[in-house]
Order: C-alpha cells, then sequence, then structure tokens
C-alpha cells in the first residue's frame, strides 16, 4: 500500500507524487489535521476555512477515481504508525512543502519515523522551488523547464476498505471566530473559474489596475489562495496563461491590453517562486533578520497599543486603516497595499516585523509562508539587499483612492469629512466633530515618524561590516534573471523592490 499524504496540494489533476504512487500499488490518499500546526499563532480560521472546502471537493473527486480522501486528526506519525499497524505501509508519498518553521520540523519527524521502520519516503518538487540548491545561477531556467512538463492527469485508485473519515468544524480545532464574510471560496471549481475569468474575462486592465484597491479586487487574478493551498498547481497556472498568450498573438488585430498584462503576470508567476526559494533556502528569516546588522535596531517586544490599532484599522491614517479593515473583511489585499500595511508598521509605527507579520499571516487567506516572511523583511528594510521604501500612507491614498470611494467604504465615520481632507480629516474644519469621537486621532505624525525611521534605518546601513553581509545576502538570495540587476553590489542602486513588492498580488497575482 502506497500513502500518499496530501498537504498545501489539495487536488488530484497535475499530482505527481498521486500518479506515481499509484503506478507502485494500491494508493491511501491521506490527509492529516494536524490539532498541533492549527495552534500555531500564523494559522487562523479562515485558513482552516477554505481548507474544508478544499478537502470536501478532494474527497469527492478521489472517490469519483476509484478511492476517496482518508481523513485523520492527530500527531502524523501516531497516525501513520496505526494505518502501518492495521494496513501495513510499503512507501509514504507526498510533495515538497516549504512551510513555516512547525511543519519543516514535523517533516524531520516524519523522515525518522520512516527510517527507523526501512519505509521510504518519496518527497516530489511541487512548485518551482528546488530543495537544497546550490546556486541560483540558472533558477529561472530550471523554472521555465519544470513547468513545460506535461501536466499530470489523475490515475486509476483501488477502492480500500478503510473508513475515509469527516471533515472537523474551526470550533473543533479550537480556531475559535474569525469573520470573513467575502473570503475566497475553496476548492478545484472555484480555482478553475479564478482562472479562466482572469484570463478571458477580468484580466486585460491587470498591468494598469493592480496598485488600485479598488480595481485590483477586479483585474488581479486573485489565483493566490488556491496556489497557496494546491487546488490548482502553478504548472497548471503557467501553461494556462501561456496558451492564452499564444491565443492572443495569433489572433489578427488589436488586442488591448491583454498582451502587455500577461506579460507582466507571466513574470509574477516566477517570482512567486523566487520568493519562496528564499525560506526553503535560509529558514531562519521566519523569525531572524536576514542581515544581522538590524538586529537590536528595533524593540523586540511590540507597542501592545500601536499593534492592535495597526491590526483593527484604527490608527487614525485613513488609507491604512481602509487597507487593514478590507483585508480583515476579505482575507485580501493587492501588492501594493500589502507592501504598505507592513512598511507603516515597521517604520512609522517602529515595531519589529515578527508580530504585525503574524498578524498578516492570520489574515491573509493566501498565506504562503515563503513568500509571506520574505516579503516582511523587504518591506520592513531588513534583507540588507533591497532599496528602504517608507510609504507615506496619505500620499498612497491620494494615488491610489483618488477619488476616496475605498476609503469611505470602509471608514463610514469619515461621511463629514470632505473629500479634500478625506486622508488627513485633522487639517478639515469639522475634524473636532469627528476625530477623538467617532475616529481616532492618528497615532503617530506620520511625516516625523517616517524622518525618525529613515535616520535611524541609513545609520545601520552606513556600518563598516554592512556591505561585506550583504554582498553575501545577494549572492546567496539575489535574482539572476536577465535585466534585474545584482542588490547589494557596488553601484547598484536599483532593485527588486522597486517593481516587485508582494508577488502573487495577493502574495501578488
Amino acid at each position: 500500500m502506497q500513502v500518499v499524504w496530501f498537504k498545501r496540494d489539495l487536488r488530484v489533476h497535475d499530482h505527481r507524487a498521486l500518479v506515481e504512487a499509484a503506478q507502485r500499488g494500491p494508493v491511501l490518499p491521506l490527509y492529516v489535521i494536524e490539532p498541533d500546526l492549527w495552534a500555531e499563532p500564523d494559522m487562523a480560521g479562515r485558513h482552516w476555512a477554505f481548507i474544508a472546502e478544499s478537502l470536501e471537493e478532494l474527497q469527492s473527486d478521489l472517490a469519483g477515481f476509484g478511492q476517496p480522501l482518508v481523513l485523520r486528526r492527530g500527531e502524523v506519525t501516531q497516525v501513520l504508525d496505526m494505518l502501518h499497524e492495521e494496513h501495513g505501509i510499503d512507501a509514504l508519498w507526498s510533495h515538497e512543502e516549504t512551510g513555516n518553521d512547525w511543519t519543516f520540523r514535523r517533516d524531520r519527524r516524519v523522515a525518522a519515523w520512516c527510517r527507523d521502520r526501512g519505509l521510504a519516503w518519496h518527497e516530489l518538487q511541487n512548485h518551482g522551488v528546488i530543495r537544497r540548491l546550490g546556486s541560483r545561477n540558472g533558477w529561472a531556467k530550471q523554472w521555465d523547464s519544470f513547468m513545460a512538463e506535461p501536466v499530470r492527469e489523475p490515475p486509476a485508485l483501488h477502492p480500500l476498505e478503510i473508513e475515509p473519515g469527516g471533515i472537523p468544524s474551526a470550533d473543533d480545532l479550537g480556531l475559535g471566530k474569525d469573520p470573513c464574510p467575502d473570503r475566497q471560496r475553496g476548492g478545484r471549481k472555484a480555482a478553475l473559474a479564478c482562472r479562466d475569468s482572469f484570463l478571458f474575462e477580468r484580466g486585460e486592465p491587470y498591468r494598469k489596475a493592480m496598485s488600485s484597491p479598488l480595481d485590483g479586487a477586479t483585474a488581479c487574478s486573485r489565483i493566490s489562495p488556491h496556489l497557496a493551498w494546491g487546488t490548482v498547481s502553478m504548472r497548471e497556472m503557467a501553461q494556462a496563461t501561456w496558451a492564452r498568450q499564444r491565443a492572443l498573438k495569433a489572433q489578427p488585430g488589436r488586442t488591448g491590453g491583454w498582451r502587455p498584462s500577461l506579460n507582466s503576470f507571466t513574470g509574477r508567476l516566477h517570482w512567486h517562486c523566487h520568493f519562496m526559494q528564499k525560506l526553503e533556502d535560509e529558514p531562519r528569516i521566519e523569525f531572524e533578520n536576514l542581515h544581522s546588522a538590524y538586529d537590536g535596531m528595533r524593540p523586540a517586544e511590540p507597542d501592545a497599543a500601536r499593534l492592535a490599532a495597526w491590526e483593527q484599522g484604527e490608527t487614525g491614517l485613513p488609507f491604512l486603516d481602509a487597507c487593514m479593515r478590507s483585508l480583515r473583511h476579505t482575507g485580501w489585499l493587492n501588492f501594493r497595499m500589502r507592501a504598505m500595511v507592513m512598511a507603516v508598521s515597521s517604520y512609522h509605527l517602529w515595531l519589529h516585523w515578527r508580530a504585525p507579520g503574524l498578524a498578516l499571516a492570520r489574515m491573509f487567506t493566501d498565506y504562503e509562508p515563503g513568500i509571506h516572511w520574505s516579503q516582511t523583511q523587504m518591506q520592513s528594510g531588513t534583507t540588507g539587499i533591497n532599496t528602504v521604501r517608507i510609504y507615506n500612507p496619505v500620499k498612497q491614498g491620494k494615488d491610489q483612492d483618488p477619488d476616496g470611494v475605498f476609503t469611505r467604504r470602509w471608514l463610514p465615520e469619515l461621511a463629514e469629512i470632505p473629500d479634500k481632507h478625506l486622508q488627513e480629516p485633522w487639517k478639515a474644519e469639522n475634524a473636532g466633530k469627528v476625530l477623538g469621537k467617532t475616529y481616532p486621532h492618528p497615532i503617530v505624525d506620520h511625516l516625523e515618524a517616517a524622518k525618525a525611521a529613515r535616520q535611524k534605518v541609513w545609520a545601520v546601513r552606513r556600518g563598516s561590516d554592512y556591505r561585506a553581509a550583504a554582498e553575501d545576502i545577494q549572492e546567496k538570495h539575489g535574482s539572476r534573471k536577465s535585466g534585474i540587476p545584482n542588490r547589494g553590489q557596488r553601484g547598484k542602486a536599483k532593485t527588486e523592490t522597486a517593481q516587485m513588492s508582494f508577488p502573487f498580488d495577493g502574495n501578488r497575482s
């Protein structure tokens, strides 16, 4: 019996582990609900809600091929022990996972369990992330080659006399209430509908609209949660995009904004795995500054009042607050706004990135640890190889929400503030009727806070040993893609941050 362990790959199509295992014997498709994982501070009820919907569909899809998904609850090695005693396991199969520190340590326990019993654990590549990567040189070409491989069709499975098991609720897992009324729905059907509507209907204005918190909600692909939890594979997404691009190229006449938009989108597919590769190569960045010169620069313990105001959208900075309230309600923000809210927490509020990073992880339905922690550090200025970008939340509001539609939607308490002062309500003549009553005064002077942060960060960057360490980081983690300059090297001022903030709008698409 071959056990196929599903993790962040909740699909039957293009599932390499499932196909390979089915060629060697009867397959037990297994998903383990791990209570200890769901007790981690980066996990939330909205994640489980998306997964539960995906599991329900996956269980049905696998049943259609002969054997439904088997669900068990508990610690993985104990579940495997039970299955081994009852049925006998010949081998374990799964995709490689670039998860958080908890899943990394759990996988090490599973590897030890397999070794102790003389069982092979076959881990197959899932994304463009490469395990034990020696050098970034040639990484982009390897990504292209991997994504061009044929999509694997689901195999026929032999039915097994094993109780499938049920899907627990968020309450069963002790997750508590996590209201997210406009969260994207999980499952394969939703993934394909999202993919196709973007490629054929919604995606034409993507390149121009992706920075807008209002227009980006429709123009962006919104495929990121499905890639994060694996209801569609990166290969499927890449090949569908390439096919659409070929069709547009062959189409006579003008194609509007489709071709430049999809060209931009294909670049972000690469960047998705580029950032995951950073965590794969250096897991410590989930907890530690990538560049050690920043150690101790910010207080290790966050200012609880500032953190709570930021998280709840109650800082008194309207556009920032609108973004945070929208995120809590929908589970999604576009890439530029993700970068901004993280940067404001790190610079203006001077919070260490770890606590805001955990809060955002819980709010993002598409939480992908590899992308998330890499980007959290990038937007906090602690990588050593990226430009320090201190977003002005007032200017961003004026630029990205010029008519105030997005801000007013999420901050109804500012209804009486005139449009010209919406992003700076403290300048309005009627400010006294609103601020401190229905809406808070700003918790910081954003201009003074930005100035102070800039001075502190640049003081670190001028340190005598700073550049040498930055060169080493660039060599290990920097992009080699043509046209993107090496960051951290002498004379190279422009960085990937200028073009790429949170890849995969959700992670960035």
